[in-house]
């Protein structure tokens, strides 16, 4: 899974006292809940603290978002100086995002494919949390735009590990029975926000779908992702996951 790479603050040293973070880094892939806990860490506040600010951070966001900064918490390296707030630091990573978004390119890109910022900033975040290189991200992509094209759901684990808010490969017929708007084997299209904060490759792979007729991927083991139109070879391949992951499981006894 996307998203667990661990933000380690740099540090400075001043005489005796304790190490104080002057840098604050935010991995491509995290949740804005996560975002929220590494600012509050990194300003010794109290747990919840950057949560609640929102109200007044007046971040510029889409008209979609409603409020919600969820995928336009741009991942960066970003300065804690004396004066840094909660509420500085959430504006300086959306104002990011916008500059990121709005260019011409993912613009435009977005256009090209039918679609607005807000929802290429959505497709990018599944791709993110979804691919496990870089290199399948814009097959992942395709998937996502071939299963809207053709009504399907996107059936992406994913979304409802974002429901659950979780990470894990492992989704059992229960899951895919929550009621959630993000549980995308129930709900058609999109879910009604990003899932994370993509990073540019995913947000390329967004806009720029490698062509192909892919409808199912699944990571069969780690640098073996297979892709296919086919149903049935599909259910193979799921087979075989789940075949290597029980024996995982059995060494690990």
């Amino acid at each position: 899974m996307a998203g667990t790479a661990v933000a380690v603050p740099l540090l400075s040293l001043d005489g005796d006292e304790k190490p104080r973070p002057t840098s604050l880094v935010i991995p491509e892939g995290w949740r804005a809940s996560q975002v929220y806990e590494a600012v509050d860490k990194a300003l010794e506040l109290p747990p919840g603290t950057t949560r609640k600010s929102l109200a007044k951070a007046r971040l510029r966001l889409p008209a979609d978002a409603e409020g919600n900064p969820e995928g336009y918490l741009f991942p960066a390296t970003y300065p804690l100086g004396g004066n840094a707030t909660p509420e500085k630091l959430l504006a300086a990573m959306v104002d990011t995002a916008n500059k990121r978004f709005n260019g011409a390119p993912i613009a435009a890109g977005a256009q090209r494919n039918a679609m607005n910022v807000y929802q290429a900033v959505t497709i990018a975040s599944i791709v993110q949390a979804e691919a496990a290189t870089a290199a399948d991200m814009g097959k992942v992509s395709r998937v996502i735009f071939n299963r809207l094209e053709r009504g399907m759901p996107l059936q992406m684990d994913s979304t409802l590990n974002y429901a659950l808010n979780r990470s894990t490969p492992r989704t059992t017929l229960k899951d895919t029975r929550i009621d959630s708007p993000y549980n995308s084997y129930q709900r058609m299209g999109l879910p009604p926000t990003p899932i994370d904060s993509p990073g540019e490759a995913a947000m390329r792979a967004a806009i720029n779908p490698t062509p192909g007729d892919w409808l199912y991927f699944v990571t069969v083991k780690p640098g073996d992702t297979r892709f296919t139109a086919d149903y049935r070879e599909h259910q193979r391949n799921v087979e075989e996951f789940n075949r290597n992951r029980r024996s995982a499981s059995a060494t690990a006894r």
